[in-house]
């Protein structure tokens, strides 16, 4: 009695098993639901990316030649500003002390040249009427000539001190707008030191650097695209500078850009993307074209790469393909894939090799 109740009770356990893997089969049947793209579109103009931060194109770090105090700060960040205005105030008691100096020293020159100049005319007149020698007359003209050298030098140095108190007062190179003001009234100031920021109100350019691998594809005046993906814009540009040493840049290339028509959302300071387009003809290999596909449909298994590409039969069949150089969110494909061929870019699931795909509409 117990043997039969025990093979029932395993015969149902089979039975019931049985069922579930039915079930589970039914379910690993479903068509799984794909992205697919054509691979005509993936021979777009391939490009090389490359980072950078927007700025004026005229902008400047305002110092000083000399040191002293500061004494005014009359503008503030953000504030507008015209050529000449003045921006800082530097008081300098050494050069102060210096002008006296130089003023007591006009003022000696001064009257020596005076008191040389006099003896010298009346010398004049005593030689045209024989009182005096011609030895009286040069010693007379040589006095003279030096009264008049010295004070010409005490106006030299004089002119020399006013041109260090023209550093002292700090005016703005161009009109534009204060970006950063780096002391405060007290501070000590020395030469060279950066004291307040300004750029022009000009327009706008990206600089951004490029790798040794790519920069001989950059070219003066190419066209480019650049990307703020803060405000989520794109805008054309112009490449106007291409840097040929990367001596003191780390092994980047510094390229300029000038933007053609900003927008006002686009300020100073924020980050960009810029893309170089690059030419089609370094991508032939075997006399076929190399294509370009987007990077999430390589699929990477150990030292392999992939991409899934659509049957006759509707099914997912994993291509190997040889890869190139990779632009932006694209990579170069150099084999392994016809240019007629379609694949996969988004799955609503797992993939595998001859799994069923359902073209999503």
């Amino acid at each position: 009695m117990n043997y039969k109740i025990l093979t029932t009770v395993i015969a149902s356990t089979i039975l019931f098993s049985c069922g579930g893997d039915e079930k589970k089969e039914i379910k690993t049947n479903n068509p799984i639901l794909v992205v697919v793209n054509n691979q005509g579109n993936a021979e777009a103009s391939p490009y090389v990316a490359a980072s950078g931060k927007i700025e004026a194109e005229n902008s400047a770090n305002v110092s000083t030649r000399m040191m002293g105090y500061v004494t005014k700060i009359p503008v503030k960040v953000g504030q507008r500003v015209a050529a000449g205005q003045l921006l800082v105030s530097i008081k300098s008691t050494d050069l102060e002390a210096k002008k006296a100096q130089v003023d007591a020293a006009i003022l000696q020159a001064t009257a020596g040249y005076n008191n040389a100049k006099k003896d010298y005319e009346r010398f004049q007149q005593l030689f045209a009427q024989q009182s005096a020698s011609q030895k009286e007359l040069d010693d007379m003209t040589a006095r003279f000539e030096m009264a008049k050298a010295g004070l010409e030098g005490a106006k030299q140095m004089r002119n020399e001190v006013l041109a260090q108190f023209s550093y002292s007062n700090i005016a703005a190179p161009y009109s534009g707008v204060v970006t950063n003001v780096f002391v405060k009234e007290g501070d000590m100031a020395n030469p060279g030191m950066p004291l307040v920021s300004i750029e022009g109100a000009g327009n706008l350019q990206v600089t951004a650097m490029v790798s040794e691998s790519n920069i001989s594809e950059i070219k003066q005046g190419m066209p480019v695209k650049v990307t703020i993906k803060s405000i989520e814009e794109t805008v054309e540009g112009k490449v106007s500078e291409v840097s040929l040493s990367a001596k003191n840049t780390g092994g980047q290339y510094l390229v300029k850009v000038n933007l053609t028509k900003p927008s006002k959302k686009i300020l100073s300071g924020m980050f960009a993307n810029v893309q170089f387009p690059i030419a089609n003809n370094t991508q032939k290999t075997n006399n076929s074209s190399a294509l370009l596909v987007p990077k999430v449909a390589i699929v990477e298994q150990g030292q392999l790469n992939g991409i899934y590409t659509v049957s006759t039969q509707n099914t997912a069949i994993l291509r190997w393909v040889r890869l190139g150089k990779t632009y932006g969110d694209q990579v170069e494909i150099l084999s392994g894939i016809n240019a007629n061929e379609a694949y996969i870019v988004e799955a609503k699931g797992k993939l595998f090799h001859g799994a069923k795909i359902q073209l999503a509409n």
